[in-house]
């Protein structure tokens, strides 16, 4: 019985490895994921602390989700896990939702997994916390910061609403891309516990959970 195994050996690869290995490959895209929307959050909470004007206040907050937005759906999404998505017209005037994920080569360089759940951590918790806001405005009657909440909890939404969709390639039925995006992710979990249970060393992953880039347009950057 032959018990041999095919190893292959990346001789004179050693920057592209340790490349590879590391935790972070684009920390001032991944600062630049959370610092706009924590700032945003950061402000909305304390700025009566630090300013008695309303309107101050609300311009600031509405920036930083400004930044926030373009900075997550234009740089960091492509850079932390390779995924892209935007809204083309036609010379029609139809409007249509563009949703690319790019395809990872054996020599490609791949999202490292810290980073994707920086990215997706990032991406589905702060709308959460920006919901709650929306109750707790509601509730004590401050209908003033109602409109500025709500814009925070569109924008963010958007966001991550655009980058599912492009995980499961376009799927426009939202109940079905939660429950497929839950499923594949709990998977992918699971298995990556039980590889780590059977083995020792530490495993990077080339693929965020449940990625199936087959059914996303290639991207292409330039």
């Amino acid at each position: 019985m032959d018990d041999t195994e095919d190893v292959s050996l990346d001789f004179g690869n050693e920057e592209e490895l340790a490349f590879r290995k590391a935790k972070v490959r684009h920390p001032l895209a991944t600062f630049f994921h959370l610092f706009f929307r924590v700032s945003a959050i950061v402000t909305y909470v304390c700025c009566d602390w630090f300013s008695r004007s309303f309107v101050g206040c609300f311009v600031t907050v509405l920036l930083l989700l400004s930044f926030d937005f373009w900075s997550v759906k234009n740089v960091t999404g492509r850079l932390m896990v390779g995924l892209r998505w935007w809204n083309q017209i036609d010379e029609d005037g139809k409007s249509h939702w563009i949703f690319e994920a790019r395809k990872v080569s054996p020599n490609g360089m791949a999202a490292t997994e810290a980073e994707a759940r920086i990215f997706w951590l990032g991406l589905i918790i702060c709308p959460m916390i920006w919901t709650v806001f929306f109750f707790s405005t509601l509730f004590s009657l401050k209908l003033k910061w109602l409109a500025l909440v709500i814009a925070g909890i569109f924008l963010q939404a958007a966001n991550l609403y655009g980058y599912i969709l492009c995980k499961m390639g376009g799927e426009s039925d939202i109940s079905k891309v939660t429950a497929m995006f839950l499923s594949q992710t709990v998977f992918q979990m699971a298995s990556l516990q039980r590889q780590q249970w059977l083995k020792p060393e530490v495993l990077y992953s080339d693929k965020l959970p449940g990625e199936n880039s087959t059914t996303c347009k290639p991207l292409a950057f330039q």
